[in-house]
């Protein structure tokens, strides 16, 4: 099972649409898709509304989409080809409780998409995307705390001379990756579709043992 991780610096950059993107362009991969949403305090992850409950089977809801119409960020995902698209939703900073349903969750996919930053912290995929966007000043910290590791960047399509507003930011954490520039509504380009079926070819896996991150 190859996973591929999807990540950006803030809301609505573009991450869904690389993620339904990459599953249209690569079908035969038999994506079970994953979109993790983190809720701020006071919102229910079991409905996603307001609540002031506390208890510990409020804090975390995996659901599997079952909706082929596209209206929700993970229909869109079956929408686009993906054999199975799960939603899990926790609390802010809790996404630890809800992993070891989401492992089993997984269990018997054949290939693994999510669209997330926080994962990183509990699994090392075989490709990790960062969509970034010149035209957006806020930057997650997650999003920051991982840059690192991208394997390339997804940058939407901004004028040569354009700085990025982000403060705090440095530009030397992906200075040598690779950088593929879209230009919405086409998130996805054939360079970046061929760059994706490379690293996840048998030859270029990530190891099992690789994947669960250090404790050190």
């Amino acid at each position: 099972m190859a996973i591929v991780v999807i990540g950006g610096h803030s809301r609505s950059v573009g991450k869904t649409s690389v993620v339904a993107g990459l599953i249209a362009a690569l079908p035969e991969r038999r994506w079970t898709a994953v979109k993790i949403t983190q809720y701020g305090h006071g919102i229910c992850s079991a409905d996603g509304r307001p609540c002031a409950c506390a208890t510990a089977d409020h804090s975390w809801a995996i659901l599997e989409e079952r909706d082929r119409a596209g209206e929700s960020d993970s229909s869109r995902f079956l929408l686009a080809g993906a054999e199975r698209s799960l939603w899990v939703r926790t609390r802010q900073g809790e996404l630890a409780a809800a992993m070891p349903a989401l492992r089993k969750a997984l269990a018997g996919a054949e290939n693994v998409i999510m669209e997330s930053n926080s994962v990183m912290q509990f699994l090392r995929p075989d490709l990790y995307l960062s969509v970034l966007d010149y035209g957006t000043a806020d930057f997650k910290a997650s999003a920051l705390r991982y840059l690192d590791m991208a394997s390339a960047i997804v940058l939407r399509e901004a004028p040569a001379d354009a700085r990025p507003p982000w403060s705090g930011v440095s530009l030397q954490l992906i200075a040598r990756k690779p950088v593929f520039r879209v230009l919405p509504p086409q998130y996805v380009t054939a360079e970046m579709v061929e760059f994706v079926r490379e690293k996840i070819s048998p030859a270029s896996r990530v190891s099992p043992e690789s994947r669960v991150p250090s404790r050190e």
